[in-house]
């Protein structure tokens, strides 16, 4: 094979892998990679805490070790507004804030 050839595929190589890489870092919207939802008996306890506190809705995403809680709970309520509701290892509520996120420009 030619030296030329051989650099065209060796960049062609370099690009395509480049892309791959950007698209797997941009196809998550976790921002530091460790974002790990809530299972099991766990989510009914979270969720029904949760619920309990917006008065109803929808839960929409959860997390276990989250920075601010030991639970979060995020929960799009009958207004279609969201709020994020942290919890602690015993599914009380120890803080609830809108979702920034849920805020439509």
């Amino acid at each position: 094979m030619k030296t030329r050839t051989k650099l065209i595929i060796s960049g062609a190589a370099v690009v395509a892998l480049t892309a791959a890489g950007t698209g797997v870092a941009l196809s998550s919207d976790d921002d530091d990679g460790t974002e790990v939802p809530i299972t099991g008996v766990e989510l009914e306890k979270a969720s029904a805490a949760a619920l309990a506190y917006t008065g109803g809705g929808t839960v929409t995403e959860t997390e276990v070790g989250d920075e601010e809680s030991y639970y979060e709970v995020e929960v799009k309520k009958l207004d279609g507004s969201s709020v994020d509701v942290q919890l602690d290892e015993q599914f009380n509520v120890v803080e609830a804030t809108p979702d920034d996120d849920s805020v439509e420009d």
